[in-house]
């Protein structure tokens, strides 16, 4: 049995991503017949069609798409191995890292973790991406560098993570609130009117989970993207916003806030990464300013 020729993943992994032959040989610097050649190569070598024309464009296999996400760590596996190491030299880094977070997180801790990173490595770029849904499929392809958030059932198995803090759901209204003035019961709260903050619209979270046992229900007026629309819903109407307390320190100045008379389970905010990116020294970097800024201003951050 002939030796496979490693060359081919680089080939496979670019068409299964391009999803195009003229495309894949413009990155690859090949000729349109030569990467037609390597398509027939591998077709033969893994015995599927791979990419089968559907109308003017091509459609991958479901063998295919078994083995895109496979093939591509196999590609990024390869290059770390053979990409010399470096030591990191901070006042000649340039490079832009790419944070995916909740804007209530980026108001909140955006500002000194690019005044940190600035001081140490001026070249250095951090560019916040919104925080759209809490799939893990943006590490994985290399469009986030960073994210945060809390690790649930969608983050991807081979994600690593470092908690960053623990957090609880608090209630925010203006300072001239009926709210404001005397003793917060469950019941009084339910009897608000509410803003939720939900990304997918959904019409439910702890907070009505925790009412619905306590036979009761609040009335939800509006929904909004992200904690920081919420607290300016807040601010400027008599909506409550249901928010965390440690993730919207900064944002919530000049407003009055109140632990839920309801019990909900707190919650623990963490940094993701692909484990790609372990032995990157920038990242490591990285990782560590923004863990410093959470101790700096929480004071205690858990442990792994």
């Amino acid at each position: 049995m002939s030796a496979p020729d490693f060359n081919l993943l680089m080939t496979l992994d670019v068409l299964l991503t391009e999803g195009n032959v003229a495309r894949a040989a413009q990155r690859l610097k090949l000729s349109p017949s030569a990467m037609s050649r390597s398509l027939a190569r591998l077709r033969k070598t893994t015995g599927d069609p791979l990419l089968v024309r559907a109308g003017r464009s091509l459609v991958p296999t479901p063998r295919a798409l078994q083995l895109r996400e496979h093939v591509s760590q196999l590609v990024q596996d390869a290059s770390a191995v053979l990409r010399p190491a470096e030591n990191l030299n901070l006042k000649q880094l340039q490079r832009t890292f790419t944070l995916r977070v909740s804007d209530g997180f980026a108001e909140n801790f955006g500002p000194d973790l690019v005044a940190l990173a600035a001081a140490q490595a001026p070249g250095v770029r951090i560019r916040f991406a919104p925080k759209l849904d809490k799939s893990s499929a943006a590490l994985r392809e290399g469009a986030v560098d960073l994210d945060t958030g809390v690790i649930g059932d969608t983050t991807g198995p081979e994600v690593r993570t470092r908690a960053l803090f623990r957090d609880r759901f608090i209630g925010v209204v203006h300072c001239e609130h009926r709210l404001s003035q005397r003793n917060i019961t469950a019941s009084r709260y339910a009897a608000a009117q509410h803003v939720l903050v939900s990304r997918r619209g959904l019409g439910r979270g702890l907070v009505d989970d925790a009412l619905k046992r306590l036979g009761l229900e609040r009335e939800i007026v509006t929904f909004v993207g992200g904690f920081s629309t919420a607290l300016a819903f807040a601010r400027a109407s008599d909506l409550v916003a249901t928010v965390p307390e440690r993730h919207t320190g900064k944002l919530r100045a000049g407003m009055f806030s109140f632990p839920l008379p309801v019990d909900v389970p707190e919650i623990t905010v963490s940094m993701l990464w692909h484990p790609r990116m372990d032995a990157d020294a920038a990242h490591r970097w990285l990782r560590g300013c923004l863990l410093e800024v959470c101790t700096k201003q929480l004071g205690d951050v858990p442990k792994k």
